[in-house]
């Protein structure tokens, strides 16, 4: 996977790759999927969800450009696979996941992991994390029509945000740097993501 999916391709940071090869995918992955843990293709991990194929993860890695001092909100928790990634480069992550029964299983693998700086919660992500609070780094790991704005102004001033963005089907992977009072777009590549459902995300 390394060799051929990541560092193949554009994939360059170190950390990244470190991180990569240190975050056992099998544990994220059905039992029934066990044999494609590591094939560059995403997988049906329950409730209509997928895990990203490993290549995908490890883009939206790099390019949110995260460091120790970063906490990082992180839409859709899925099975926790990019939570765990996050994770270890991260001083924090706050991950929200639509479905209860996903949010338990992947806090139950990062536990197990002993991973411990997530804090998880329940709820529609288009609404930004329940609290009031700012975050330095934001990644979205579903599709959404545009930015939801309540994600925009949790993001600091200076931060960085990587979210598919377009129509169900096939979406725009795009970078954003918030410098107020503008929000620096940057196009990464075409991508096909699941729906985030919510207030500020597709209608269910």
């Amino acid at each position: 996977m390394l060799r051929w999916d990541l560092e193949g391709r554009d994939i360059t940071d170190p950390r990244v790759l470190k991180v990569m090869a240190e975050v056992p995918r099998e544990e994220f992955v059905p039992q029934s999927h066990q044999s494609q843990a590591y094939a560059d293709s995403p997988l049906p991990i329950g409730q209509g969800q997928t895990i990203s194929q490993p290549y995908i993860v490890a883009l939206m890695t790099q390019e949110l450009r995260v460091d120790r001092k970063c906490e990082v909100l992180e839409i859709g928790t899925g099975s926790g696979y990019q939570t765990a990634v996050l994770s270890r480069l991260a001083k924090k992550v706050y991950t929200m996941e639509r479905f209860a029964e996903l949010s338990e299983s992947a806090q139950a693998v990062l536990s197990r992991l002993d991973i411990s700086n997530v804090e998880f919660c329940v709820g529609d992500g288009s609404c930004g994390w329940p609290e009031q609070r700012c975050f330095e780094r934001v990644m979205i790991t579903a599709a959404v029509p545009q930015i939801p704005e309540p994600l925009t102004e949790q993001l600091t001033d200076g931060g960085f945000m990587v979210a598919p963005i377009g129509p169900s089907g096939v979406q725009r992977l795009v970078a954003y740097e918030k410098k107020p009072p503008n929000i620096i777009e940057r196009f990464i590549c075409d991508v096909r993501f699941v729906k985030l459902l919510g207030e500020y995300g597709f209608e269910e």
